[in-house]
């Protein structure tokens, strides 16, 4: 279909699934989760072929993932508390003046421009995250998809689109558009309300600064990326290298190297660090080339990789040949020196080793970073700059790990996946997790309202029995109003 007859079809769509129940919203999430499931054999070959990446594991248990991120957030709209229901009861003794009978909720924004991502083809693909989030609250959602998994993305669009229809949502509701200048003009046109997009900082900085830029400017929730730095102590050095070696191999390399969540850079003592670098390239000898996700990405990933290692400051303890894995390394006081050349995201099996000389450098090193995804230490709590680093790292990212890996996002409900910028252009948001709901919503209040007038989910005696605040108690019981 035309990129026209998605959007008029979408806003047609817009009053009407708003107004569906959540009981019928979450029965369509789980009817595509089961479609998708029972597609397996035909999808996760078609995957392969498009992404290069492996069926078993990663394939089956992304699309694995996928179906259980429909499902959570079925069960998450059915129990009510997203939509952060909070009444206050009229009273004229007030302290600010007295108060009407206010009552507020959230309500979708309506339709939404989802961008699929190349490196997740299930879990932010067609029918990933994003989508999930918009359909669970009531947008209807056209879906710009990646030109990396072009047949997969439209034959997921047909068994997503089958789903929703089967199950009873309105027409209009979901919609796939192909190609770059179908997505400038689907950011820019006024029948959609907000934007979601997993991929570059180039892609996403430009698309933001278009929804920026419309007459009627929109939310766009851009995850663009992170090196993810990881920061071991030199007590953790000491004690326990070589396990560390192996967990930063595994977690750099997992997919290639193509997770927005790779450690591209790990700061450790210099002391410690010749048989750190040692234990790593033991770590890497079983590794061997993978084939990239498509030839677009390898050809970025050579021209960085290559522009990282002609940089003066830059040694080379283990050289890849081809796209096989590569260990970089610098010193701290050249990655201070030297910020904006090296604090890059190369999107791919690569990351560097920086030495730093002292706890103060060390802190230097994490105060350099302006935005990510999330960041680690490995360390002991009693250590002296521990404390520090984790107070400096809460300011900068998203996520703060100890003495674990950022490699592996879990769909659940505590999830924070987002970041300050140039992580994310919303840093108030997640795109994985219950809370990703959120993106795709806005506040009202209704004051004064006749008990008609009023959705039904604001009505007194709680006629839906979700969670709601009443004159500041978190309670399932409503606020009635004064009879006289």
């Amino acid at each position: 279909m035309s990129l026209e007859t998605v959007l008029t079809a979408a806003d047609a769509a817009r009053a009407p699934f708003a107004a569906t129940t959540a009981k019928l919203r979450a029965a369509a999430l789980r009817r595509v989760a089961d479609v998708l499931d029972a597609a397996a054999g035909e999808l996760v070959p078609l995957a392969h072929l498009e992404t290069h990446l492996p069926e078993k594991p990663r394939l089956h248990a992304e699309l694995e993932r996928t179906t259980f991120q429909l499902r959570l957030l079925a069960e998450t709209v059915v129990e009510g508390g997203y939509l952060s229901v909070t009444i206050d009861s009229p009273d004229t003794c007030w302290p600010a003046g007295g108060r009407a009978d206010l009552r507020r909720m959230l309500v979708p924004a309506g339709p939404v421009a989802v961008f699929a991502a190349s490196n997740f083809p299930f879990a932010f693909g067609v029918a990933g995250g994003d989508t999930a989030a918009a359909l669970a609250v009531g947008c209807p959602v056209v879906l710009k998809a990646s030109p990396g998994h072009p047949l997969l993305s439209g034959r997921v669009g047909e068994l997503v689109s089958g789903a929703l229809s089967s199950a009873g949502l309105p027409d209009g509701v979901f919609g796939v558009v192909h190609g770059v200048e179908e997505g400038r003009a689907l950011v820019v046109d006024p029948r959609i309300r907000a934007g979601a997009f997993t991929g570059s900082r180039q892609g996403g900085r430009a698309l933001f600064d278009l929804a920026c830029s419309r007459p009627d400017p929109i939310p766009f929730h851009a995850e663009m990326g992170s090196v993810n730095p990881v920061f071991v102590t030199a007590s953790a050095a000491a004690e326990r290298a070589e396990g560390i070696a192996e967990g930063y191999v595994a977690s750099y390399t997992l997919g290639a190297g193509q997770f927005c969540t790779k450690p591209g850079l790990v700061f450790v003592p210099a002391a410690a660090a010749a048989d750190f670098e040692s234990h790593v390239a033991a770590a890497l000898a079983g590794h061997v080339a993978a084939p990239l996700l498509n030839d677009g990405i390898t050809a970025r990933y050579t021209a960085e990789l290559d522009t990282l290692r002609s940089h003066p400051a830059v040694r080379v303890p283990v050289a890849g040949e081809g796209v096989a894995p590569t260990l970089l390394g610098c010193t701290a006081a050249d990655f201070l020196a030297a910020r904006e050349e090296l604090l890059v995201e190369c999107f791919g099996p690569t990351s560097m080793v920086v030495r730093y000389s002292s706890a103060d450098e060390l802190l230097a090193c994490a105060r350099a970073f302006t935005g990510e995804l999330s960041a680690a230490v490995h360390g002991a709590p009693d250590d002296a700059e521990a404390g520090q680093l984790v107070a400096l790292l809460t300011e900068r990212v998203g996520r703060v790990l100890w003495n674990d890996w950022p490699t592996g996002v879990s769909v659940t409900y505590a999830m924070q996946h987002g970041g300050p910028y140039p992580a994310t252009t919303m840093p108030g948001h997640t795109s994985v997790g219950t809370t990703a709901l959120r993106r795709f919503l806005r506040p009202v209040v209704y004051q004064n309202m006749p008990q008609a007038l009023l959705p039904e989910v604001l009505r007194d005696g709680n006629p839906l029995e979700v969670p709601r605040r009443v004159d500041g108690v978190l309670s399932r019981q409503t606020a009635q109003r004064p009879t006289a």
